[in-house]
């Protein structure tokens, strides 16, 4: 199918916006219907979809099952907290009588959606980051309609979810509005839906480079609106000599397993280890490295990752000061892991080093200190998350080593791997640029309805307009 014309995108952009103001009033009941209904007709059509997406994307079954089970676990989590009021919440302060600054008038603040909302589908989640993916139902609890940008990688399967979820919509006696998607490759595409007047938010998981320039679009608007972007990270694991004294081989396996999982294609895939100069460590590597030698990952989503991937890895290969622990023969139709290696001060002083290789590649920093380890972690300046092995014990060295993490990313973890990000209520997915464009705000977990909905103070509100709220 070729790009949608200009028109056809200005249709559902304005198509969304007819139904925004009636979406915006729906009570909790309705919009937790159509999001358990759009639940149900995934599952009910789950023989039909799985194949299609393994088609176009060789993710094969298993995972694929797994990310539709979280696809539809996730709006169901979202009709949940709809009918516990999450979105409706508001903040009640009585009338004081008496003059300023003790005196003051009864406010009530409450959030109303946005507006119409653009969300760009990723390649590397096919289900849990597209049509249906957590921006759509995030925005969609929230009160707001919205236009799927999908992805070229799986027009097939975009197509068929958003039949799919236009027949929902329509069986629920709902405005068409509410749901629609646009398609194309060309960037032309995006822009202009990013760019439209009517367009009031926008979602975006994939690329540095793809959602720095559409950011730059929502800003360069007449009338800016927020761009939430999830640009990606390399997503440093420390690797603490404790840890590795208490099971290293097993560690081993276990982040040669989140390397490569998905063929490196996640966004909080590993990228950076941090391990300290001493035997024990360096074995951990050489253990690390076995470990990588015998996976085999399926090849990517598509030609223009792999040529990304086949560039970033030929840029490590050739940077003054990286040695390369494992690469396969050149010419396989799948890529096969790297392991790279260099110093701490090599790391620090080169920015190239702290590009995202998006793919089963890792980057092995040895440290001398903790203070180096320090040094590393804050030359990284923003992350999905930091792993931290070894960090339990409350010590003087570890203290410090949390701090850094912590202001360097939205999520630190310091059991298991970063791979693997789950919905839930406290999590954080979002980190300081350039992991996102607003760390402040999480684009997984319930908490990703805050980005649609914008704060108003109601003063000396009328009666009956507090308790419509209070009921929404």
């Amino acid at each position: 199918m070729p790009d949608h014309t200009p028109e056809q995108i200005d249709r559902a952009v304005t198509t969304a916006a007819a139904a925004a103001d009636a979406w915006a009033r729906t009570t909790p009941q309705t919009r937790a219907a159509l999001l358990r209904g759009l639940a149900d007709a995934l599952e009910a059509e789950r023989e039909t979809l799985v194949p299609l997406a393994d088609a176009e994307t060789s993710l094969g079954a298993a995972r694929l099952n797994g990310e539709l089970d979280r696809t539809a676990f996730q709006l169901r989590g979202f009709a949940d907290q709809v009918l516990a009021g999450a979105p409706f919440m508001m903040t009640d302060d009585t009338a004081v009588p008496g003059p300023p600054p003790a005196g003051r008038p009864r406010l009530t603040r409450v959030r109303v959606p946005v507006g119409p909302v653009a969300m760009f589908a990723a390649s590397n989640f096919p289900f849990a980051f597209s049509v249906l993916g957590g921006d759509t139902a995030s925005a969609l609890a929230a009160g707001c309609p919205v236009v799927v940008k999908a992805h070229p990688g799986h027009p097939e399967l975009s197509r068929a979810v958003a039949t799919l979820a236009q027949r929902v919509v329509a069986a629920q006696g709902l405005p068409a509005g509410v749901f629609g998607m646009v398609e194309g490759a060309a960037a032309a595409v995006g822009v202009q839906l990013v760019r439209h007047p009517l367009i009031a938010a926008v979602a975006f998981t994939g690329s540095y480079r793809g959602g720095s320039a559409l950011q730059r679009e929502a800003n360069e608007r007449p009338r800016p609106i927020p761009f939430y972007g999830e640009l990606g990270a390399i997503n440093p694991v420390v690797a603490l000599p404790a840890a590795i004294a208490a099971g290293g081989a097993a560690l081993a396996a276990t982040l040669a397993g989140s390397i490569t999982l998905g063929c490196g294609q996640f966004c909080t895939s590993p990228g950076v280890l941090i391990v300290h100069d001493d035997a024990a460590s360096q074995a951990f590597v050489q253990q690390l490295a076995e470990a990588l030698g015998a996976a085999t990952p399926h090849r990517m989503l598509h030609a223009g990752i792999r040529a990304g991937f086949d560039a970033g890895v030929m840029r490590m290969q050739q940077h003054r000061g990286v040695r390369v622990l494992a690469a396969p023969e050149h010419g396989e139709t799948a890529p096969r892991p790297r392991l790279f290696a260099t110093d701490a001060a090599s790391f620090i002083e080169s920015e190239a080093l702290h590009e995202e290789v998006f793919g089963p590649s890792c980057l092995v920093v040895t440290v001398k200190s903790p203070d180096e380890t320090l040094a590393v972690l804050q030359a990284v300046q923003g992350s999905l998350t930091v792993t931290l092995w070894g960090a339990e014990a409350d010590t003087a060295d570890n203290r410090p080593l949390i701090r850094a993490a912590e202001r360097i990313a939205g999520r630190v973890l310091f059991a298991g791997v970063p791979t693997g990000v789950a919905v839930t209520a406290a999590q954080q997915h979002g980190g300081p640029w350039p992991a996102s464009t607003q760390p402040f705000t999480t684009s997984v977990g319930y908490a990703a309805m805050d980005r649609f909905l914008r704060p108003v103070a109601l003063q000396d509100a009328p009666a009956w307009l507090i308790e419509a709220k209070g009921q929404a």
